[in-house]
């Protein structure tokens, strides 16, 4: 019983992962193509960039290690 609860527990925060992930390859992409197209350079901007590029290779190990695929 207490194995059945563990696996619907991390069934679903998988699922949070997978979601979070995706959220934070989209804030990913969208920082580096506005640092792509600013005329000046924006050490704020690319502080930011590289802070979500970081969170995303975060959750990327983190989907990595728990094996966790992505049906699409």
């Amino acid at each position: 019983m207490l194995f059945r609860r563990k696996q619907k527990m991390n069934a679903a925060y998988d699922e949070k992962l997978i979601e979070l992930l995706g959220r934070s390859r989209k804030e990913w992409f969208q920082h580096r193509e506005l640092l792509r197209l600013s005329f000046e350079q924006n050490d704020e901007l690319e502080a930011q960039t590289k802070a979500a590029q970081a969170k995303y290779f975060f959750l990327f190990r983190e989907a990595k290690k728990r094996k966790i695929r992505i049906k699409e």
